[in-house]
């Protein structure tokens, strides 16, 4: 073979490869145009709190959730944990980690609550405002999952109170006795707690799957081969849904309570 008719085997061997890659280059931009684009996620609405802003933020602690379910066969404080980070993505709220309750408990010689009063002995410990008891009710891992969860928020302070609406002073109130007439039903009972929230949420009530469904917006590539029905398929993604499920009805209670409370502040005294 000739130099020449070398050159030429050379040429052509170049040419095959750059129109090799051309035909690659242009098959993958057609397989990109046709393949369907990634969707693109919302961030889901984050829940706010409903107490008044101006105040700052509401520091609220959880203490360990009692195991009431008849099954061992979780740790309870791990479900604890994760009341805790639901709590803390409300808009409003802190949340204390766990140790540190654990620790506070530890310190006061309180291995379980038993009564308000022990309550509130953690709560002014920790110098919180809000304090969330409450007990595992059920608990199932098998498909489909079942949870129970039974909670109770207790306030300590008045950042969890309507805020006061001032009035003129009726000459008549300074003349009356400090225990006459029904006490003030602003000023909460802290013997009892402000709002009381339970749930037996069983994977296969088709209620509970529509409330999962709404919650796995924006939180999951709905492309993916379970979709939304991930939170089914695994017991911590379930125990999320769950607590974050309590927490909002925590809230919507709270917005009652301070609702009604925003109505008799409004109410002049007699």
């Amino acid at each position: 073979m000739t130099s020449a008719q070398t050159m030429l085997a050379i040429r052509r061997r170049r040419l095959g490869a750059v129109l090799a890659l051309a035909a690659c280059a242009a098959c993958l931009g057609a397989c990109e145009a046709l393949a369907p684009k990634r969707p693109e996620l919302t961030p889901p609405p984050a829940p706010t709190a409903p107490y008044d802003a101006s105040q700052g933020e509401v520091l609220w602690a959880v203490l360990p959730l009692r195991n009431e379910s008849g099954t061992e066969i979780f740790d309870p404080l791990a479900v604890s944990d994760r009341l805790v980070a639901a709590a803390e993505e409300v808009e409003g709220i802190r949340t204390v980690p766990l140790n540190r309750t654990l620790q506070a408990m530890h310190a006061l010689d309180i291995t379980a609550v038993r009564d308000p009063a022990d309550v509130h002995r953690i709560a002014d410990a920790m110098g919180v405002d809000g304090v969330i008891v409450g007990s595992i009710t059920a608990y199932d891992p098998y498909d489909p999952p079942t949870i129970g969860l039974s909670l109770a928020l207790y306030a300590r302070t008045h950042a969890m109170s309507a805020r006061r609406q001032e009035h003129a002073i009726d000459p008549r109130a300074l003349t009356s006795a400090p225990t006459d007439g029904p006490p003030d039903p602003r000023v909460a009972d802290r013997d009892r707690p402000a709002a009381v929230a339970s749930a037996h949420l069983d994977a296969k009530d088709h209620a509970v799957l529509a409330a999962i469904k709404a919650y796995a917006e924006g939180r999951h590539d709905p492309r993916s081969a379970l979709g939304w029905k991930r939170y089914t398929a695994s017991m911590d993604l379930y125990t999320q849904f769950a607590t974050q499920h309590l927490v909002s009805a925590l809230l919507a209670k709270e917005q009652r309570r301070l609702g009604a409370l925003a109505e008799v502040s409004d109410t002049p005294p007699p």
